[in-house]
């Protein structure tokens, strides 16, 4: 399973660990990816996302049709039937 967002794009990026005496390791910054099943009732179907946590809070926040919509315009890709 790629660890990218499927609407905001976040992905994991590198870093490094830095001890007390400051010597740097690399590591990775991995956003927090969950799989989730929506329910669009303007469309009257389901849909499974991998989205992050601040995209879900956003779902939260706007609904689910309203954020896709906003997404679509954004990229170009297509969630809803039109």
């Amino acid at each position: 399973m790629s660890r990218i967002c499927e609407l905001t794009g976040k992905k994991p990026i590198t870093g490094h660990n830095v001890s007390h005496s400051n010597r740097k390791t690399k590591r990775w910054f991995r956003p927090n990816i969950q799989k989730k099943r929506f329910y669009i009732p303007e469309e009257d179907r389901w849909i499974t996302l991998k989205i992050s946590m601040s995209a879900l809070r956003t779902i939260d926040k706007k609904g689910i049709y309203e954020y896709l919509k906003e997404v679509e315009k954004k990229t170009g890709k297509k969630y809803l039937q039109a």
